[in-house]
């Protein structure tokens, strides 16, 4: 291809297999150390200061120093999206890790995606906001109904504080293990958070999953109507 974004570039960067861990190891949301990635790649940490570089310079990560210390983010929730959809690409067509684990069924049933839900409770999660008619989406957008708004403000969200953020409000990020549709977007995340505050699901430390407790699985439930 002569014109438009070189897509080459981008896969190239993402498809190294040690980039590839340490990518997936940052769609946590939570920044890391270079140390912490190199754990996470398997490679010296030499190798992988290598890897950052070509990383930040691809405006794949984003550095960030705090006191001594040099901690890598994802540069944006687009590069998870991304993430997600080869991650659901390499599912489908049997490219899966040799070794797997107790906590695949847990990362399935409900983890975090960057910084809002995903697995079969975030799917439900846009399933039964759906369902109950507070979003509404299509091929190319999702958005809160005025019923939704009104839900928004109840739950104890503040809309107004999400529309100053330079993000989307909702957005529709396709699950790699579920391959339907959560809600991402600042809403998707303020819902997650909300979850978090009353006490429903906690995420599990140092691991992606959000593990909910027997109460807060029949709140979600009654919320998403599941």
């Amino acid at each position: 291809m002569k014109e438009g974004p070189d897509i080459a570039r981008v896969a190239a960067l993402l498809g190294d297999p040690a980039r590839a861990n340490m990518l997936t190891a940052l769609m946590g949301g939570r920044a890391l150390t270079a140390t912490e990635l190199a754990q996470e790649a398997g490679v010296t940490p030499q190798t992988a200061s290598s890897h950052l570089a070509k990383l930040e310079a691809g405006m794949i990560v984003t550095p960030r120093k705090q006191g001594r210390h040099r901690y890598f983010t994802l540069s944006g929730p687009d590069i998870v999206e991304a993430l997600e959809v080869l991650m659901g690409i390499a599912n489908r067509v049997g490219h899966n890790r040799v070794r797997t684990g107790p906590k695949d069924p847990e990362l399935r049933h409900a983890r975090v995606c960057y910084d809002h839900l995903a697995g079969d409770m975030g799917v439900a999660l846009f399933e039964g906001l759906t369902k109950r008619n507070l979003i509404e989406s299509d091929l190319n957008d999702v958005a809160l109904t005025a019923a939704g708004i009104t839900f928004a403000g109840e739950f104890g969200i503040d809309l107004d504080a999400l529309r100053r953020k330079r993000r989307p409000l909702c957005r529709e990020c396709l699950d790699w293990s579920a391959r339907q549709s959560h809600l991402a977007g600042s809403f998707g995340a303020a819902l997650l958070d909300r979850f978090y505050d009353l006490g429903w699901a906690r995420r599990v430390a140092e691991s992606r999953i959000v593990r909910f407790s027997r109460e807060g699985e029949r709140q979600f439930r009654d919320l998403v109507n599941f």
